[in-house]
């Protein structure tokens, strides 16, 4: 699938959750799924807001928070915890499922595997929102460089 054919997808899975769920993709919230699919990996908030403050009314940082939070919440994006940053979800799966993130440390690469069936074993009377594994190491790539 090419980068252009992804990013559609995206794009237009989104707009279907949206309807969906009786949610609105506001062009702002649009705009930074917009930027975070077309990141080369995994793009920080405050990037995105350097890219977003061009033009009029230019985007805040509570209001770039609020919009990848609700891009999280409908499992949109994903956030990559301990680089804090986002990617785009590959799979789009929903909120309730798990993904596991594999991060190379060597090119910064983050490839998404998905894990519907993922059950977190909770202690009991807790209800989990979302689930993100993170394994670090090398991609293929950067193992056959060697």
């Amino acid at each position: 699938m090419s980068d252009s054919h992804a990013y559609a997808e995206t794009i237009a899975h989104a707009e279907r959750v949206c309807a969906d769920r009786g949610e609105r993709l506001t062009p702002l919230r649009r705009h930074v799924l917009e930027l975070v699919a077309r990141s080369d990996g995994p793009v920080k908030a405050y990037d995105l807001l350097d890219q977003l403050k061009t033009g009029p009314g230019a985007a805040k940082p509570p209001t770039v928070y609020r919009a990848l939070d609700f891009l999280m919440r409908l499992g949109l994006i994903h956030r990559v915890e301990a680089l804090k940053s986002f990617i785009a979800c590959a799979h789009g799966h929903g909120h309730e499922e798990s993904a596991e993130l594999y991060i190379c440390e060597s090119c910064g690469r983050v490839d998404e595997q998905d894990h519907p069936d993922a059950d977190p074993s909770p202690p009991s009377g807790f209800a989990v929102s979302r689930s993100v594994i993170e394994h670090y190491g090398q991609c293929g790539d950067c193992v056959n460089d060697r």
